[in-house]
C-alpha cells in the first residue's frame, strides 16, 4: 500500500460535492486501505477521499484509542439521517494545516452508509465519533470545519494560509 498525499485548503477538490460510488469494486478497496494508511501516518481519527484528491463519498475514521486503534470504519456514501443535541469541539483537519477552531456540532447522529462488501452499515454516535462523523461527510458536501466557524476567524486563517503557501513558492 501507498501513502496518499493529503490535498490542503485552498486546492478546490475539498470545495466539490464529491459524487456517490455506485459499485465497490477493487479499486474503491484499495482506495480505501490507502485511505487508512494514510490518515493513521499522518496522524488522524478520519480521512474523506477528496482529501486525497478524489470527488467520490468515501470516508476511514477511526477514534479508538491506543492498542485499539487499527481497525478503521471504512464508509461508502455516508450520511447521516438524524442529528439532536449540541457540542462544541476544538477541532483540526489534516487539509486545513496548523490551525484548530471550536466549532458547534451536533451531539448524537445516526448515520447510514455501506460498507466495502456493500453491506448496510448504521451507525448511531455521539462524542468524538459523531463529530468525527459529522467532519468527514462535510467533506464530502464540499465543505471544511473553517467553514463552520465565523467570518472573521475564516478570514484570518485564509489571510495568513495563502501568506504561508506564496512563501513556500517562492
Amino acid at each position: 500500500m501507498a501513502l496518499l498525499p493529503i490535498r490542503t485548503y485552498p486546492d478546490p477538490v475539498l470545495a466539490q460535492k464529491c459524487r456517490p460510488i455506485d459499485q465497490v469494486d477493487q479499486d474503491i478497496r484499495r482506495l480505501a486501505e490507502e485511505m487508512a494508511e494514510t490518515m493513521y501516518d499522518a496522524p488522524g481519527v478520519g480521512l474523506a477521499a477528496p482529501q486525497v484528491g478524489r470527488p467520490i463519498r468515501l470516508i476511514v475514521v477511526d477514534t479508538a484509542e491506543g492498542e485499539q486503534r487499527g481497525n478503521p470504519m471504512m464508509l461508502v456514501n455516508p450520511e447521516i439521517l438524524e442529528a439532536e443535541g449540541e457540542l462544541v469541539f476544538n477541532e483540526g483537519c489534516l487539509s486545513v494545516p496548523d490551525y484548530t477552531a471550536d466549532v458547534h456540532r451536533a451531539a448524537r447522529v445516526k448515520v447510514q452508509a455501506r460498507d466495502l462488501d456493500g453491506k448496510p452499515v448504521h451507525i448511531e454516535a455521539e462524542g468524538l465519533l459523531s463529530v468525527c462523523l459529522q467532519h468527514e461527510i462535510d467533506h464530502l458536501d464540499g465543505r471544511l470545519f473553517i467553514d463552520r466557524i465565523s467570518q472573521l476567524k475564516r478570514s484570518m486563517y485564509r489571510k495568513r494560509r495563502l501568506k504561508q503557501l506564496r512563501r513556500e513558492g517562492s
